[in-house]
């Protein structure tokens, strides 16, 4: 346990300490209010993209169960395997509230007819289609991968915050406030002492100045 020393300079700097803490205390919470409203704003974005992604994903699997029905899975395949194309992703970082958080720039997966790299000669409008509603969807998947880092981001940063203002609100801030009581009985009590003892001083020195009086009396007498 920390020794406490009962001066008033010692009970200056731990209300001192109270002040900053409670300072840093509202500062974090302020902090954490504006963390949560961002990070609800990023969540409402992302439910809407999930929706989206979500709508994608089943006219994907709509198209492609077509084109097996109808193309056969060696035709599926075939053209699979002639399709080339590379996904280019630019991540940079910005920050939100001092907190790091990745922004990514991709441009669209989307490709034309003659950019996919199969022969549209001989293959049907519904594997382009195919081709089309999963570019579509991986444009999303990236997009919600993105928001969905910055999101985690924030979430960690929110409950760190949290840790820290609970910290001080249930241990740091009690203990220094039941420290300063302390101090200040402490102090209180030596005062009364000092009363007492000044009090004691003064019928003492009362108490003789009325013997030598009365000494002085009854010698002139």
């Amino acid at each position: 346990m920390e020794e406490l020393h009962s001066t008033r300079s010692e009970l200056l700097f731990r209300r001192n300490q109270i002040l900053l803490a409670e300072q840093g205390r509202d500062l974090l919470k302020k902090k954490r209010d504006a963390l949560l409203m961002e990070f609800m704003k990023i969540m409402d974005k992302v439910l809407d993209i999930s929706e989206k992604l979500n709508e994608q994903a089943k006219a994907s699997s709509y198209a492609l169960a077509v084109a097996k029905a109808v193309d056969g899975i060696i035709t599926l395949r075939s053209v699979s395997l002639a399709v080339k194309g590379d996904i280019k992703v630019d991540i940079t970082g910005s920050k939100i509230m001092g907190v790091p958080v990745p922004e990514v720039t991709k441009t669209s997966i989307s490709r034309s007819l003659l950019s996919r790299g199969y022969s549209i000669v001989g293959v049907s409008s519904r594997i382009d289609e195919v081709a089309e509603t999963f570019e579509k969807e991986l444009d999303t998947i990236i997009e919600i991968a993105a928001i969905e880092t910055k999101l985690r981001r924030l979430g960690n940063e929110i409950q760190k915050t949290r840790r820290r203002v609970n910290a001080l609100d249930q241990a740091v801030l009690p203990v220094l406030r039941e420290q300063v009581q302390i101090i200040q009985m402490a102090l209180d009590e030596r005062a009364r002492e000092d009363i007492f003892r000044l009090k004691k001083v003064k019928k003492s020195l009362e108490a003789r100045k009325k013997s030598q009086l009365l000494r002085e009396a009854t010698s002139s007498a």
